[in-house]
């Protein structure tokens, strides 16, 4: 009996095993490539370059518009504040208690209504005390003319010295004056009188009270008492690049009535309709830009003091031009083109824009002719000689809405 040990397999080596991992991911990385590489292929065989479909059976639904004619609004836009029509800061115009507070804040007055009364018992005792002074010299004056008429007499008898008489006569034009003299301190003390009870010069809006019931004011004081805001009408000052004045000139200095429009910051929500009313007497030559003012009735009170909004001034209105919604024109490296829908094909038709536009619309000065079924949507899927299917009936260009969407890039800006 053999007592040799039975013989056991050597282990295989570590680098077969890494040997064997690496041939099975680069066997998977071959069959991934494969189906990538296949769907990319049946990708290509439906899709043009850049993405867009290709010519094929199927027609791709877009959204159709027609070419029309009509007249359009010329607009220049900048950027404005509105101010108020005008402002007053409300002060006393004599020292005093303030006894009481007519207004709320934010109230709205009009001109003459109450808005502080304050002591007015010194006031009173000053006027009386003048009324008073008036009286005594009028008796005083009037017993010098009774003298004077008497020493009249007397001179007439050479009784009486020329002398005394002319002294007489000094002593009652004297008296005279200091009457004269005491009715304006009696005009005086009632004025200071009036000034104890303070209205509110003009109609508008009171803001917050700067000083509250009890307190001494004084006519110098620096914060007043409140600030009067008028805000029907109200105004919007805005400015517009210099390269702009001879065109508002030549239709303002005409006498035409130019349309305001003020926009909201969001360039979407159109807050109210005015004209303009100034041009500035002079171009801002550090930034080149023409300062203009525009008046609103503000009726709804939707423009408030301080806001900054967008100014779209109307210089003139085209007569019968060719116009297209602005989402038809289309850039490429040779220019502008749209999409014309021609026997439910798409064919590219170079047009020519006209860079002052109304808003939402596009000018087309060539390239299109009016009737003319164009592509308003869906351009991005489109190549030349494509089938198209329209998802909607055409309807022709329409000037949008005040309130409606703005386009930024086509319409003249500042």
């Amino acid at each position: 009996m053999s007592n040799e040990a039975p013989s056991v397999a050597p282990p295989r080596p570590y680098g077969y095993r890494v040997f064997l991992i690496l041939g099975l991911l680069a066997l998977l990385a071959i069959i991934g490539w494969a189906v990538v590489r296949r769907h990319w292929e049946s990708q290509a065989a439906t899709t043009g370059p850049g993405g867009r479909a290709g010519i094929s059976n199927a027609p791709i639904p877009v959204i159709p518009g027609v070419v029309s004619r009509q007249d359009v609004p010329i607009y220049l836009e900048g950027l404005g504040t509105v101010q108020a029509f005008n402002t007053v800061t409300v002060h006393s115009r004599v020292d005093g208690q303030l006894q009481r507070v007519a207004f709320t804040e934010g109230q709205d007055v009009k001109a003459g209504d109450l808005l502080a009364q304050l002591d007015p018992a010194p006031f009173q005792a000053q006027l009386e005390q003048s009324i008073a002074k008036k009286a005594q010299d009028e008796a005083q004056l009037s017993v010098a003319r009774i003298t004077l008429k008497r020493d009249a007499e007397l001179l007439q008898g050479k009784v009486l010295a020329q002398q005394d008489y002319d002294t007489q006569q000094a002593l009652v034009n004297q008296l005279e004056a200091t009457v004269q003299g005491d009715q304006a301190a009696i005009d005086n003390a009632r004025v200071q009188l009036d000034y104890t009870t303070i209205t509110s010069p003009l109609a508008g809006r009171t803001g917050i009270r700067q000083v509250d019931q009890g307190n001494i004011i004084h006519e110098n004081d620096s914060n007043g008492l409140v600030v009067v805001t008028q805000l029907r009408p109200i105004s919007v000052v805005f400015t517009l690049p210099e390269q702009n004045l001879s065109q508002i000139q030549r239709h303002f200095s005409a006498g035409e009535p130019l349309t305001t429009l003020a926009v909201d910051r969001d360039n979407h929500t159109t807050l109210a309709e005015g004209r303009l009313a100034v041009v500035d007497n002079q171009i801002d030559t550090s930034t080149g830009t023409l300062r203009l003012k525009s008046t609103f009735s503000n009726d709804d009170l939707h423009l408030w003091p301080g806001q900054f909004v967008n100014v779209r001034l109307r210089v003139e209105t085209r007569k019968d031009c060719t116009v297209v919604p602005a989402s038809v024109v289309q850039r490429g490296p040779e220019g502008t083109f749209a999409f014309v829908i021609s026997n439910d094909v798409a064919v590219v038709r170079p047009i020519k824009v006209d860079p002052q536009i109304e808003s939402g619309l596009a000018l087309v000065e060539d390239g299109l002719r009016p009737g003319e079924k164009v592509v308003v949507d869906g351009q991005y899927k489109l190549q030349p000689g494509v089938k198209v299917k329209t998802s909607t009936t055409p309807e022709p260009a329409q000037a949008p809405r005040q309130n409606a969407q703005p386009d930024n890039q086509n319409r003249s800006r500042t």
